[in-house]
């Protein structure tokens, strides 16, 4: 029964993995954490599940042409390099005995603003998203998406998409499908480096692999149902809701936080489902 609810729990994180082009990451090491895993463990086992989603993501994103090639290996690269700055960084923090409290903050920060990125709703020219289409800011993104994606366990989606629509004006779903290419290579280096000193639980966590390979696959289909300005919304709400979570967390509700994570995951993938039944009857009325 556990290995069920563990394979349900795989997929659901990876229907929002190629939803959102997060990795997954940034929803599975809350949870992580909510359920008892300690700081470093979570992190570490996000990033072995973040290359499954990241994986099946892009197999599917590929069939829909949304990566574009170019500015993911120029974040992928740039996101590598910050692999190998972060984690002593990680490492420090754990001898500090300061990882319980610095990794939620962080959370809380990040997850905060980039909620505002994604609900201010501000329309970008043709002219800028040109200027702005150079090989430095797309490094930029990659050092800051690789270095929080080995300090929180992200998977670097978390940052790299908001960060692309709003520097490069990518539309949404094509910094979706870039991210999850720029992650898997940011997540394997992250992974590799902390599979060295961390105890992983590998069984639970190619468990929940199983579960995001199927997941990502429908995540990333269901980004053709949705007009970009809704994922935008989306993914606004899921920081906000991810915010709120942290919070309850550091002050002791961790059950609640859970909750509330639990309950707009739960909405976005009953409204994906209500969705799809609304394309499938329109196909069908166009055949008849």
């Amino acid at each position: 029964m556990d290995i069920f609810l563990f394979i349900l729990l795989g997929a659901c994180v990876g229907v929002m993995s190629g939803y959102f082009g997060i990795g997954g990451g940034f929803v599975l090491t809350p949870i992580l954490l909510l359920i008892g895993f300690s700081p470093i463990v979570a992190v570490a086992t996000s990033l072995l599940y973040t290359i499954g989603t990241s994986l099946s993501g892009i197999v599917a994103h590929i069939r829909m042409k949304n990566i574009d090639t170019k500015t993911g290996l120029l974040i992928a690269v740039a996101g590598l390099s910050a692999t190998q700055v972060a984690h002593p960084f990680v490492m420090q923090l754990e001898r500090w005995k300061v990882e319980d409290v610095v990794i939620p903050v962080l959370y809380i920060l990040l997850a905060g603003y980039f909620s505002f990125i994604m609900l201010k709703g501000e329309k970008k020219s043709e002219s800028k998203v040109v200027q702005r289409k150079s090989w430095i800011i797309p490094l930029l993104i990659g050092f800051i998406g690789g270095f929080i994606s080995t300090t929180l366990g992200v998977g670097g989606g978390f940052i790299i998409v908001p960060l692309s629509i709003a520097l490069l004006g990518i539309q949404p779903k094509k910094a979706v499908g870039t991210s999850l290419f720029a992650v898997f290579f940011i997540v394997l280096a992250g992974f590799i480096t902390y599979s060295v000193s961390t105890p992983i639980d590998y069984s639970f966590a190619f468990t929940l692999i199983i579960g995001a390979i199927i997941g990502g696959q429908i995540g990333a289909y269901l980004t053709k149902l949705f007009k970009d300005e809704e994922i935008k919304r989306y993914l606004g709400i899921l920081y906000i809701s991810t915010v709120i979570n942290m919070i309850l967390q550091m002050l002791g509700y961790a059950k609640i936080g859970l909750f509330v994570s639990l309950s707009y995951i739960t909405f976005l993938l009953v409204m994906f489902t209500l969705r799809v039944i609304t394309f499938r009857k329109k196909e069908k009325g166009v055949a008849a």
